[in-house]
């Protein structure tokens, strides 16, 4: 049986795409899936080196992985909490390798703290990031994706996002990161009837509970909802699929990983 690899004629040959919050979990995961299948990957992330961070994972290291099997990547180190930032990784990325043919905003900065105690520094800095930074990264791409009547967007959510429905467990400090995703949610759907008539697909992958190392480092996994956490490979099948789609058709989805796959008949492939 042949074991996951790099097919630099695959259905994403030559075309370029932009990954951020990539330097580990499902950032990483999603930039190895689309590398697999021809991409030219730039990743972004604040943690280039180890060291630069308390969690595992850096962009060096996730640009190796891609390299060593065989595709093209390369990293750029931003800080999407910053306007000029996002501006100079844009212009970095083409520089790089041409125009953004797809988008994957998944950074994020989170803090679990109740509304009476969020501090408004920290609530600006998860909106700035969560919600503005996609955005803007959509608006710098837009004009090259539209001058070519081709792109693709996607943006990471999560099931935050939905309502809370009663009876209420009491648990507290998921509020402003609900309210985040569901921003980023309408956000998805918005733009994508705006560009509709351009040729680009603008599309929400809205992972389960995933073992990465910022899920660990907030204790979201434990003996209650160890049953609910999905492979990985799950929700990079889904980013490559909607990153790949007919943008007449395939535009405008709120994808909830697993189910996607399933209505679409897919199993995920191994990742590299």
């Amino acid at each position: 049986m042949v074991g996951p690899r790099i097919n630099p004629d695959g259905p994403l040959k030559g075309r370029n795409a932009l990954i951020t919050g990539a330097s580990r979990g499902i950032g990483e995961a999603i930039a190895a899936r689309l590398a697999m299948e021809g991409a030219n990957v730039v990743v972004s992330a604040r943690t280039a080196e180890a060291g630069e961070s308390r969690l595992s994972g850096t962009l060096h290291e996730t640009v190796d992985r891609i390299v060593r099997a065989g595709g093209q990547a390369t990293f750029i180190k931003a800080d999407l909490a910053q306007a000029l930032e996002r501006e100079r990784l844009v212009e970095e990325a083409q520089a790089a390798y041409g125009p953004i043919d797809i988008l994957v905003n998944n950074a994020a900065i989170t803090y679990f703290i109740p509304v009476a105690d969020f501090p408004e520094k920290r609530f600006k800095l998860m909106m700035e990031v969560q919600v503005y930074a996609p955005f803007h990264l959509c608006q710098l791409v837009l004009p090259s994706m539209r001058e070519r009547k081709q792109g693709w967007i996607v943006n990471i959510s999560s099931g935050a996002g939905l309502h809370p429905k009663q009876p209420y467990s009491g648990r507290m400090g998921g509020a402003v990161y609900g309210m985040c995703k569901a921003a980023l949610e309408r956000f998805t759907t918005g733009l994508a009837s705006e560009v509709h008539g351009d040729g680009i697909a603008v599309n929400v992958v809205s992972p389960g509970l995933v073992d990465t190392p910022g899920v660990a480092v907030h204790g979201l996994i434990t003996e209650a909802t160890r049953d609910r956490v999905q492979p990985i490979k799950y929700i990079a099948e889904a980013v490559y699929r909607l990153a790949s789609g007919d943008p007449k058709v395939l535009t405008g989805t709120i994808a909830y990983a697993e189910p996607f796959l399933k209505e679409q008949g897919v199993e995920p492939l191994e990742l590299i």
